[in-house]
């Protein structure tokens, strides 16, 4: 289908298929709160001009994300960096911390007088299991990778913990004082009756 040019037409508005000076993978995926990169390819009579990654279906209204200066530094806004191998005529683009919601249609483009050249790129972002972990005491999940996501809610596991130990000590306590109180009992002092002195013989 990607390589019908109808398609392309029909499924990315303002695409043209002239505009391949600059092509990508059709589609690529990551995990999510991982990264993925992105490796596009251009012919050389665009080496010195700037590259970018755009985001949205349209390809006349993408919004872009981050772009070269025109040299091969690399360049990084938010969770997106670009860089230029012009010798190798490709450019890098690396997204992290990779989000559900960053699923998406994006593009491999050039800057240039006139129309931009644009290349789409169907990005999906494999959805991570959560792992419980515990860290000083408190749970936290952790995505593949160790990456930490947010705090788990553990207030009822305190009210729990709580109502134990109360127990536990309305328990204790009486038993405690009821094996002291047994212990002093038993060795309390012991009074042995004296024997009477008869008094002495006045004869």
């Amino acid at each position: 289908l990607w390589q019908d040019d109808s398609y392309m037409d029909l499924c990315f508005p303002g695409y043209s298929a002239a505009q391949n000076e600059v092509t990508g993978p059709k589609t690529t995926s990551g995990p999510e709160r991982g990264s993925l990169t992105v490796q596009c390819n251009y012919t050389s009579g665009w080496k010195t001009h700037k590259k970018y990654w755009c985001r949205g279906a349209v390809w006349s209204s993408c919004k872009t994300l981050v772009k070269t200066t025109g040299s091969e530094q690399e360049v990084k806004e938010d969770r997106v960096s670009i860089r230029d191998d012009q010798e190798n005529l490709t450019f890098m683009v690396t997204m992290e911390d990779l989000r559900r919601d960053d699923a998406d249609i994006y593009w491999c483009a050039i800057e240039r007088v006139g129309s931009d050249h644009g290349f789409p790129v169907d990005v999906t972002i494999d959805p991570g299991k959560s792992v419980l972990m515990w860290t000083a005491g408190r749970p936290q999940t952790s995505a593949p990778g160790g990456s930490f996501l947010f705090p788990v809610s553990c207030s009822h596991r305190s009210l729990f913990s709580s109502t134990s130990f109360l127990i536990l000590v309305f328990l204790e306590v009486p038993l405690l004082l009821g094996m002291l109180s047994a212990v002093l009992w038993v060795n309390r002092p012991q009074r042995c009756p004296g024997r009477r002195r008869s008094p002495p013989d006045e004869n």
